[in-house]
């Protein structure tokens, strides 16, 4: 039985009196576990890894974080959809989340930057919802046996019995070896100028971007190539860049192959390098450091990370589901060929569960962070990262014309 081609409905076209009914859904979780709940957003079935978000602001940046892509995601903070939604804090192009459970989703929006409601925009993306359930619970149960697939199924898919539904859950593929880079990434290649003379300039492959990494390094004077993930090598050195930006994105790094070699033609080429998120990941597994998924992951905003070089600790905002295996202690030469890209050591960690939260290359300018230094929405005790990264381009740069000269 395939569900996902039962399509989403727009609920809005609905009788107001039928949807003050607040139609049936249901959450089904592939160990059994089902929640009974109100229908939100559009009406459908939607699949997806089951993951929490501990955010208590920023809900709309969520659902449009292209690392969500694949998922179901369930919110934490009990009250959600007060403040509306608009177009301004739309992290990417659209909404990516298959579906959407929360506890109390707000009747009205009481904003005066709203320019809809979150359920209108739900309905206008095609995400399935589900609200009135008891998310406490339910965050409780993922903490407990991890991250788990799932099903939100409302309107004509709840004509299939409870069970059927059930084994529509358990025959989606696993988030292990998903690939949706290919899905996210933008399709054609952007030039983005910063105002006045530009210092230097970054070739930004876009894994699944969000809008604040671009915004960040314009601010800082930097042109902006942002390039498809399926970017040749050749391509991104025509860009001529001063340094290469590897943004996060979703699925599992070890099944982004492509970007990988891509990455190693960076490094061989001698340039420098900042990765976020999964970009941290693909500089994890091109030096040939394996990754591996969490139990449960990390996505919320409030997230302690500690700065081992400085002994600072930044609260962070994160949104991953696999983290690169590199023993916490020492320096190591990073075992890709031989050592071929020198010495490494891991240069933050987070303190909630000593995962590792950053690299850092000591034989060459080259580091990266798990976590998103932008983070809009959330805490921007990282943002001084792109500043480094605007320092690191500037010196190439100021290199690359001694050697010309």
């Amino acid at each position: 039985m395939t569900l996902h081609a039962v399509p989403a409905t727009n609920a809005s076209t609905r009788p107001p009196a039928a949807r003050a009914r607040r139609d049936r859904a249901l959450l089904i979780l592939e160990d059994g576990t089902v929640l009974r709940g109100s229908a939100y957003g559009a009406r459908g079935a939607r699949l997806g890894e089951v993951v929490f978000s501990t955010g208590m602001t920023g809900y709309q940046e969520t659902l449009s974080d292209p690392s969500y892509a694949g998922q179901i995601v369930v919110q934490t903070a009990p009250h959600i959809g007060n403040t509306g939604a608009n177009s301004t804090d739309m992290e990417s192009r659209k909404v990516w989340v298959r579906g959407y459970a929360v506890r109390d989703a707000s009747r009205i929006s009481s904003n005066y930057r709203a320019e809809q409601t979150l359920d209108d925009l739900l309905i206008s993306s095609e995400v399935v919802g589900i609200s009135d359930i008891d998310t406490r619970m339910l965050t409780r149960r993922l903490r407990e046996t991890g991250s788990l697939r799932g099903g939100i199924f409302s309107g004509d898919a709840l004509t299939s019995s409870e069970e059927e539904l059930l084994a529509a859950v358990r025959d989606q593929p696993e988030m292990t070896g998903a690939n949706f880079v290919e899905e996210v990434t933008l399709a054609q290649p952007v030039v983005l100028e910063p105002e006045g003379e530009a210092i230097a300039t970054v070739a930004a492959v876009d894994l699944g971007i969000k809008g604040a990494s671009p915004r960040s390094m314009l601010e800082r004077g930097l042109r902006v190539h942002l390039l498809p993930a399926t970017t040749s090598l050749e391509d991104l050195l025509a860009t001529e860049p001063d340094a290469v930006f590897f943004s996060n994105g979703p699925g599992d790094p070890a099944a982004a192959e492509e970007q990988v070699q891509l990455l190693r033609g960076v490094l061989d080429a001698d340039l420098p390098f900042f990765g976020i998120c999964f970009g941290n990941q693909l500089l994890g597994r091109a030096l040939g450091f394996d990754t591996y998924k969490l139990k449960f992951g990390h996505r919320g905003i409030n997230q302690p990370v500690l700065d081992r070089e400085t002994g600072k600790v930044a609260i962070t905002a994160h949104n991953h589901g696999f983290a690169v295996d590199v023993p916490l202690e020492g320096e190591h030469v990073a075992p890709h060929d031989g050592g071929r890209y020198g010495r490494v050591v891991v240069s933050h960690v987070g303190l909630n569960d000593e995962v590792v939260e950053g690299l850092r290359c000591l034989d060459r300018p080259v580091f990266s962070v798990q976590y998103h230094p932008e983070a809009a929405g959330g805490p921007h005790d990282a943002a001084p990262l792109f500043d480094t990264l605007a320092e690191i381009a500037v010196a190439h740069r100021a290199a690359s014309a001694t050697k010309e000269s």
